[in-house]
């Protein structure tokens, strides 16, 4: 018998991006504060549910995007990853089991400060919400993502939030800016104790976030190519030969400035337009020897019902 048309979902789960991060000097608890401006973007995983019978086990899945910049080993255990963690945290939350299919298709690289575990996370919620009828709300999703972390609860609705404190506290902004980037990917990897240890011994007189300035920059409706700004972009660059390699071959093809995205190793530039975005991105791919992707500020779209099957079968 065919399964019903809305046993079936569809959710995209966008790559975060900083655009301005400013961090003070940490707290006695070693935590720092900081200030940033977060948008998401138009390009990211993809999401597929299937409601499954009641009584039946959840099944979760995670593989590679068959467009996707890398593609290493997929290897942690289930009960750390933070999708799982969401399906267990909403499930508590609603007193019930929601047994599904999950199986998410990745391009966001790991561990490269584009928020993709998070935003997995968050679609996670958003879509079972849907998926489930339970009707929750963005302000108990949020809730419900707090408890998984900071950057979850922001990519519960995704577009633009100021994200300030020890990222506890979000504002969520109207209206999105233009933006078109391009994603670099480098073979490398920025360990992020490593990277905060080294923005202590390169800002010793580091003090509060300038949160003023974040504020400044996000007030504009567009963002220029120099604008970005990152305090832990030096000790990033410091911390990984592969990355400052990277970002000098970047600069030298596309004369642009290249900006880390939080504490790597991904980088970004920012264009004038998609076609200048795209022409760009080429350029990085075939002089600089860098993947990358073309891609754009803007809201998660909506879910899609009755998705095509992905290209393989879910596990």
């Amino acid at each position: 018998m065919p399964r019903p048309m809305d046993d079936d979902l569809l959710v995209h789960a966008p790559a975060k991006l900083n655009l301005a991060l400013s961090v003070g000097a940490p707290r006695p608890d070693g935590l720092h504060p900081l200030s940033s401006w977060m948008v998401t973007l138009g390009w990211g995983d993809s999401i597929y549910l299937r409601r499954r019978d009641p009584g039946s086990s959840s099944l979760f899945a995670n593989v590679w995007a068959a467009d996707a910049p890398h593609t290493p080993d997929l290897d942690w255990p289930l009960r750390s990853d933070l999708s799982w963690k969401a399906h267990a945290a909403i499930e508590r939350a609603v007193g019930r089991q929601l047994p599904v299919r999950v199986r998410v298709e990745k391009r966001i690289p790991v561990g490269g400060g584009l928020g993709g575990g998070s935003s997995n996370a968050a679609a996670l919620l958003r879509g079972l919400d849907e998926l489930f009828g339970l009707r929750l709300g963005n302000e108990a999703l949020r809730s419900i993502a707090a408890g998984l972390g900071s950057d979850v609860a922001v990519l519960v609705e995704g577009g633009s939030a100021i994200v300030s404190g020890v990222g506890e506290r979000v504002e969520p902004r109207q209206g999105m800016p233009k933006a078109h980037v391009v994603l670099c990917f480098p073979e490398a990897h920025c360990p992020t104790p490593t990277v905060y240890r080294l923005f202590d011994a390169l800002r010793p007189d580091a003090g509060e976030p300038e949160h003023a300035r974040v504020l400044g920059m996000a007030a504009s409706n567009r963002v220029r190519t120099h604008e970005p700004f990152n305090d832990l972009a030096a000790p990033a660059r410091a911390s990984s030969e592969a990355v400052r390699r990277a970002m000098d071959e970047i600069a030298e093809v596309t004369q642009l400035p290249v900006h880390v995205c939080g504490s790597g190793s991904s980088l970004f530039l920012v264009c004038d337009d998609p076609i200048h975005a795209e022409h760009v991105a080429q350029v990085v791919r075939h002089r600089a020897a860098v993947k990358s992707v073309a891609t754009h500020v803007g809201a998660p779209g909506p879910s899609l019902r009755n998705p095509p099957p992905p290209r393989r079968t879910c596990a």
